[in-house]
């Protein structure tokens, strides 16, 4: 078998033990389900010496699986062990170690099938037994493989804790869990009804109290990030009395990024904070659940009566739909362990509810914000999740969550577009509540450390989300050229603006300059697309008193007198005149002596907002409702976020 040795070796050095069984599993020779070989080799530790000799013998396994089936007999181990392990009481026990054995060398080989597989309907798996092949009587044979197996972990995952004793099990099957998903990557990002998915398509069939289970344990993993048991850091020496390594833990030491690889191309991570493994695959695997969309095609039946005078005909139509995702409902429907607004109404609540701390998890997201996988599953949540998006917006240190959003958003250039993209639907749905767009305008920050542009000292956390989006603007205008992205930032704005309340001076002039900038631009777009482009101005309502913004206005009110009766922006800019001829008329009429100056413009602005009582100023509120009206009806909308959403399929 060239590089892989086949011959049995009678020595007592457990390394030509193990290199023995390895040749054996991945050669010619087919070992019946209740063959002795299958016990061995789960149970003595294996190491392979090189990793080139992994993929030799993964070549040679995918060549000859088709006869022996050697994929699906180790994955009937694997859930046979995985059962036993159920009926432990957490003692260490062989049954672990042969659980981590059969875990860790389907991952490896199931991971070179699927990389290698010549096309999408994972014909190469086999993942059934040849006909015939005797079993075990307590074995059902035409039951699906992948259910069985899938199952298996599952229900380990969910009903055993994570402990020293089960770290490494646990570790190993979330493992397992990414190769197996992974088959989605030879799909596309768009999933049709002739797509094979045999293990996520498994994963979605399970009992409601089982989903409840895996989904609360995973969020665990990712809140409570437990670390790695230090007896089991190096090695699998917790399940073996003699210490030896375990399987291909030596291989796996060289190829620990190889196993994992497949789910490299839906997620890499580079965010800040203290990584754990364990949490990290957990939220991956997460991630992966809730967001898979089974496609199923449907044949309906049309009769044609277009000819009254003959025989009616039956024209079939294939439809296509999306199953429910029961994993996706599950984190919907999570509530939080302290409070429920179900039990406080006293309705019913039907099926398993997963509960969790919100607490921890908002705090948990905040630390892990720069990680692109936190923040698609914020986005999740805020999204799908209202009891979760309501106790959001109710915390008192919204800056957790805002000020890494705020702080990527700045560094935008060195961050993807997916990343961008989510971070700003996050805030676009923060901003649809009124008292969000107010508590943010009373946090103050004492500095902003990461803002080198200008020096932020005393600004509220409104000021800076306010600067941070225009930047974002500015940044989109001159690299990205996203029509979205500068969609969703100025709807934002829009948002926030009825409630702005003491906007910093330089936050102010930002505003005013951003105007300026969007109208040169529109104005040149005019002469050349005839007058075919939307814009969006600003307009604040009674929040424009404000002294610093009644300041910036009027520093620079020429850049608002081309649309003044523009009958686009006339409504928009109505409000904008009514003070700017309040103030104005006042300055006029105001004798002085000597020039006006800086300091007595502002203080001559400051005595004059004590006696504005906004007389001729419209009610903005409904005007807003009316632009979140119109990009709710808009598709392109609709496109951008299923476009948005897809980057990380």
């Amino acid at each position: 078998m060239g590089a892989v040795p086949s011959t049995p070796r009678h020595t007592s050095n457990p390394t030509e033990t193990a290199e023995y069984l390895i040749g054996t599993f991945v050669g010619e020779k087919s070992f019946p389900l209740a063959s002795d070989f299958w016990k061995k080799l789960l149970e003595l530790p294996l190491t392979l010496r090189a990793p080139h000799r992994v993929r030799q013998a993964c070549q040679l396994f995918a060549q000859n699986n088709r006869n022996t089936r050697h994929l699906a007999k180790i994955l009937i181990h694997l859930s046979w062990c995985l059962q036993e392990a159920n009926q432990i009481s957490g003692a260490p026990s062989p049954v672990y170690m042969k659980a981590v054995n059969g875990v860790y060398i389907s991952s490896v080989f199931l991971k070179h099938i699927i990389e290698n597989s010549q096309s999408n309907k994972m014909e190469d798996l086999y993942l059934s037994l040849v006909e015939g092949e005797p079993v075990p009587k307590d074995f059902i044979t035409d039951q699906s493989i992948e259910n069985f197996v899938m199952h298996n972990v599952l229900t380990f995952l969910g009903s055993i804790d994570v402990s020293p004793t089960t770290f490494r099990l646990h570790q190993e099957l979330l493992n397992f869990l990414l190769v197996a998903m992974s088959t989605q990557l030879l799909s596309g990002p768009s999933s049709g009804p002739k797509d094979v998915n045999p293990f996520i398509d498994a994963a979605m069939s399970p009992e409601s109290l089982l989903v409840s289970l895996v989904v609360r344990r995973l969020l665990l993993n990712y809140i409570m990030r437990p670390r790695v048991p230090s007896s089991s850091a190096a090695s699998y020496s917790i399940f073996s009395k003699e210490s030896q390594p375990g399987v291909l833990q030596r291989v796996g030491s060289a190829a620990a990024n190889f196993v994992l690889l497949p789910f490299n191309y839906l997620v890499s991570s580079n965010g800040g904070g203290s990584r754990n493994q364990l949490a990290d695959c957990s939220l991956y695997v997460l991630l992966i659940l809730i967001h898979y969309h089974k496609c199923v095609a449907s044949d309906e039946r049309i009769i044609d009566r277009s000819d009254d005078n003959a025989t009616s005909n039956s024209v079939s139509k294939i439809n296509t739909y999306f199953t429910v995702n029961p994993f996706s409902k599950a984190l919907e429907n999570a509530r939080d362990v302290e409070f429920d607004r179900i039990d406080v109404e006293r309705n019913a609540q039907n099926g398993p509810v997963v509960r969790i701390p919100f607490a921890s998890l908002f705090d948990t997201l905040g630390m892990f914000l720069a990680d692109e996988t936190a923040v698609l599953f914020l986005y999740s949540l805020v999204q799908g999740n209202s009891d979760f998006l309501e106790y959001v917006l109710v915390r008192t240190d919204m800056d957790t969550l805002l000020m890494p959003i705020l702080e990527t958003l700045y560094n935008a250039s060195r961050r993807t577009s997916n990343q961008i993209y989510m971070l700003l639907i996050i805030l676009l749905i923060l901003s649809q509540d009124s008292s969000f767009n107010s508590s943010i305008h009373k946090m103050i920050l004492p500095g902003v450390p990461w803002y080198k542009e200008h020096l932020l000292h005393q600004t509220s956390l409104g000021s800076l989300m306010v600067i941070i989006l225009i930047r974002t603007v500015q940044y989109n205008l001159s690299k990205l050229r996203d029509v979205y992205l500068h969609t969703t930032c100025l709807a934002t704005l829009a948002n926030m603006a009825p409630h702005v309340h003491r906007l910093s001076a330089y936050a102010s002039q930002r505003l005013v300059n951003l105007f300026h900038m969007l109208s040169r631009k529109y104005n040149k777009l005019v002469e050349l697309r005839d007058d075919k482009l939307q814009t969006r101005a600003m307009s604040t309502g009674d929040s424009l008193v404000e002294d610093v913004v009644v300041y910036a206005i009027m520093h620079r009110q020429e850049v608002f007198q081309p649309f003044k009766n523009h009958p686009r922006f006339t409504e928009l800019l109505e409000n904008i005149y009514n003070v700017l001829e309040f103030f104005n008329s006042r300055m006029d009429a105001q004798r002085l002596d000597g020039e006006w100056s800086v300091e007595k413009v502002q203080l001559f602005i400051i005595n004059n907002c004590r006696s504005w009582r906004g007389e001729g100023m419209k009610v903005e509120f409904l005007f807003f409702e009316r632009l979140r009206e119109r990009e709710r009806r808009d598709d392109g909308i609709a496109k951008f976020y299923t476009r948005t959403k897809s980057f990380y399929y």
